[in-house]
């Protein structure tokens, strides 16, 4: 595996940029490498800048479910930025989006565009404190909703306590706006709301959690959120950056039969180009302006490029609906070809996936929540991680990151991914530190 390129490349950028990325994960700190510099991309495959091609897990963080530079999704691009990358004004790009997500989401009756994800996720909260007149907002330990400082938040010492800020530069007055529950523990927010009930602006939840590795919501989890936000007259907002058009068409709002007050999409809508959205119900969205008190806007909001982009790929989601079933087969394949390449080798590990999108957690126990994540032997997945890469498989470079599939993904690439996982395996079971001495898979 040749490196020149990428090192070189990241020596300078280190004194270009903090870190030298503009995003954290992108580092590589987590898994103790530097980072390889990609180049191009084409299907489920990405070729950096030393010429080593990877299958490629990442999928710009979910967004790319069709892969790398789908030909219909490539020529909307093409043909739109012949007409105007971006206007600031309105066009039919954007209306066409609006109708496609709302038709696809009867919880989303009105949307408004944004840019991002984060920023999607501030605009809701705002709203909600708008239409409620309360402040604070609840939100789950390991669910990340992007980088506003309502949301940089810890735990404090018990449930019913304040969260204090998690990143510098964030005021503690604006950290005791939020409080932080358990994921998956109903008994969390109901203490929390038998004491600051009348005061809750909004609960904010990952439907699936993504961002502390894959975590699916246990039975009753999502159905008691909206019973305890309807009783207090709080709203629920559903974080589907991730999950929208992602573990089905309709989102994870269908899978679990649950009608949040407000939703925020990301990832998927802008056909991977940046792109964000929140939308809900009327009588709630009407707050915003032009037609209401609470102010947002974007220069870039719904450029035609993402909205290019974006319809063309839920267009292509739309026409075909055995899409979702066969992503579902191949992450399957996949998710059991990789446990069994830990299994044989002696490794604990457990594999939490919904759809196409799942987390390898390298641990004995159920990870159910942040804290059973937080057991999981991240310097075992970092050796994991090193040795596929050099194999030609490029996994999210974090222990509690998701791997996507896409349409994009062959047979091939799984079968040759289980393959080297089971040589990957081979190669750190002496460095487990809860090898299985008794296994019936130990070889000698």
């Amino acid at each position: 595996m040749k490196t020149t390129k990428s090192e070189h490349l990241f020596e300078k950028a280190k004194k270009l940029m903090p870190g030298g990325v503009n995003s954290p994960v992108r580092a590589f700190k987590s898994v103790g490498a530097n980072p390889v510099f990609i180049k191009r991309g084409k299907g489920s495959h990405i070729l950096d800048e030393d010429g080593n091609e990877y299958i490629d897990y990442v999928m710009s963080w979910g967004a790319l479910i069709l892969g790398h530079s789908n030909p219909e999704v490539v020529e909307a691009i093409k043909n739109q930025a012949e007409l105007g990358t971006s206007f600031g004004a309105c066009t039919e790009l954007e209306v066409l989006m609006a109708e496609k997500i709302t038709e696809a989401f009867p919880s989303v009756e009105v949307i408004r565009m944004v840019n991002s994800g984060t920023e999607a996720t501030m605009s809701a909260i705002r709203l909600a404190r708008a239409y409620t007149g309360r402040d604070i907002i609840v939100k789950f330990e390991g669910c990340y909703h992007g980088h506003f400082d309502s949301f940089l938040i810890k735990a404090g010492s018990g449930a019913t306590t304040f969260g204090i800020p998690d990143s510098k530069g964030i005021p503690e007055s604006l950290a005791k706006n939020t409080l932080i529950a358990k994921y998956n523990d109903i008994g969390s927010v109901e203490e929390i709301f038998r004491n600051y009930g009348e005061t809750i602006a909004a609960v904010i939840v990952e439907p699936v959690a993504g961002n502390m590795g894959v975590v699916l919501p246990e039975k009753g989890f999502l159905k008691g959120l909206r019973e305890i936000t309807r009783k207090y007259n709080s709203l629920l907002i559903f974080d589907e950056v991730i999950t929208g058009f992602r573990v089905s068409y309709k989102g994870a709002q269908a899978l679990y039969d649950i009608s949040p007050d407000i939703t925020t999409f990301g990832k998927i809508i802008g056909g991977g180009l940046p792109v964000g959205a929140y939308g809900g119900r009327e009588e709630i969205m009407r707050l915003v302006s032009p037609d209401g008190p609470v102010y947002q806007a974007g220069t870039l909001s719904g450029n035609s490029l993402a909205m290019a982009a974006g319809f063309k790929t839920l267009e292509i989601l739309s026409k075909k609906a055995e899409i979702y079933e066969e992503l579902d087969k191949k992450a399957e394949k996949l998710e059991k070809g990789l446990k069994e390449s830990m299994v044989h080798n002696g490794i604990d590990v457990v594999i939490n996936r919904i759809g196409s999108m799942m987390t390898m957690f390298f641990t004995g126990e159920k990870v159910k929540d942040y804290q059973s994540a937080l057991k999981s032997d991240t310097s075992l997945y970092a050796l994991y991680f090193k040795e596929m890469l050099k194999r030609g498989v490029y996994l999210p470079p974090s222990q509690f990151e998701a791997f996507f599939i896409s349409t994009a993904h062959t047979d091939e690439d799984i079968d040759k991914t289980i393959d080297k996982s089971f040589e990957a395996a081979q190669k750190i079971r002496q460095r487990a530190r809860f090898l299985l001495s008794d296994s019936p898979y130990q070889t000698k």
